[in-house]
């Protein structure tokens, strides 16, 4: 897995497999959030199987599935009680992580100076700048 430290609270992932489940549960993860929407690409697991790997290592599992780039706010709202409501550390995934590190951003508009968004996007190797004004709050 290709885990990266956006917080100390989140940590983002390309997708993972229901077999890294119980890996990233033995890392200290204590909690899963899925932003990958199904049959996005052949082959690529089930979040209902995701989820059972997630119940079966006893990890909270919460799907916001975000199709391409459209994030509403309902999503961005969503996300956003999910970061304060889950067990912590986090672990967050879509195709790529970017979907989860641009929601993560999005909630932190406003919390947050903007500057401070994009460099901790960078360091984790993610660029937010495309959010440019969204990210003022």
């Amino acid at each position: 897995m290709d885990i990266r430290t956006l917080e100390d609270r989140l940590h983002v992932s390309p997708q993972i497999l229901p077999e890294e489940v119980a890996t990233a549960a033995a890392q200290g993860y204590r909690s899963i959030i899925s932003n990958r929407p199904d049959a996005e690409e052949p082959g690529q697991p089930m979040t209902e199987d995701i989820r059972a790997a997630a119940e079966a290592a006893g990890l909270p599992f919460v799907h916001i599935p975000i199709r391409g780039g459209a994030m509403a706010p309902e999503d961005i709202a969503r996300f956003k009680a999910a970061l304060a409501e889950l067990p912590q550390p986090i672990l967050g995934y879509c195709r790529s992580g970017t979907r989860t590190t641009f929601l993560w951003a999005l909630s932190q508009a406003g919390e947050r100076p903007a500057e401070e968004i994009v460099a901790l996007a960078a360091a984790a190797g993610y660029d937010v700048s495309p959010l440019g004004p969204r990210l003022e709050g």
